[in-house]
């Protein structure tokens, strides 16, 4: 399985408007940072994780032409708002687009795009079509099996994803009891690490590292980092196995089992 990273940013992307901190006006294209997400390719699938206000962009620069599925962690914006877009992969893929999530995320998308389920919804390009999937347990996308991992963002339950030896936490502050033996013999984490300060609904920097020490992945890479961390600097002082995941950064060869 290949991996790729399209967005480590958070909400409000790197840079964010309006600010001239060190981070947002750096040189360095790692402290670019777009809204949060993945592509996971194997021989059978492709499987986009989460669809936020960036995707058109994600799309072309990484030269996305077929997507099976769309899994969602949660409905929040920042995770949702590409939805329109798949009108496109509709037309490539030429069909109605998976789309899984546990029911709760389900119900965020249905409420924020009305329009699309609406009995009286135009047909035609207007609208993407979606097929809503709720979440119940594993389930597989071609060859990948995706096993969700209960996460807490805040006290709001949401979902990471495990997929062979690699695991996907974005937008947490606590794992549930139940995410701990999933997630154990992996050999790369992702996991949200917000900033340095502490913040009611994410991993901050340290919190992350401590949490990514306890599951014992071999690697660990962090994302939805905002512009309190600054790629090169943070990486200097992180420990050995421990980096700042990057938009565009690929991790390849990845185990399915």
């Amino acid at each position: 399985m290949r991996v790729t990273f399209l967005g480590t940013g958070t909400s409000h992307g790197v840079p964010s408007i309006g600010c001239e901190c060190a981070t947002c006006l750096s040189q360095d294209p790692h402290d670019n940072r777009l809204r949060p997400s993945i592509y996971l390719q194997s021989d059978r699938a492709a499987v986009l994780v989460d669809a936020g206000p960036d995707l058109r962009q994600q799309a072309l620069r990484h030269r996305i032409t077929r997507v099976d599925a769309i899994v969602f962690t949660h409905g929040h914006a920042d995770h949702i708002m590409g939805i329109d877009d798949v009108r496109r992969f509709n037309a490539l893929m030429k069909g109605a687009m998976p789309c899984y999530g546990a029911p709760a995320t389900l119900e965020d998308i249905r409420r924020t795009f009305g329009y699309v389920f609406a009995p009286d919804a135009p047909k035609g390009g207007g609208i993407p079509l979606l097929e809503l999937r709720p979440i119940a347990g594993p389930f597989f996308v071609g060859d990948l099996e995706l096993r969700p991992v209960p996460i807490l963002h805040g006290r709001k339950p949401i979902l990471g994803f495990r997929v062979g030896a690699f695991a996907y936490l974005t937008d947490c502050n606590a794992l549930a009891d139940e995410a701990w033996p999933i997630l154990q013999g992996l050999d790369v984490l992702v996991l949200d690490a917000l900033r340095e300060r502490r913040h009611p609904t994410h991993f901050s920097l340290d919190e992350a590292v401590e949490t990514a020490r306890r599951i014992g992945a071999r690697r660990t890479y962090f994302t939805h980092m905002c512009h309190d961390l600054a790629h090169e600097a943070t990486n200097a002082r992180l420990p050995a196995n421990m980096r700042l995941a990057h938009d565009g950064l690929v991790l390849d060869d990845l185990a399915l089992s």
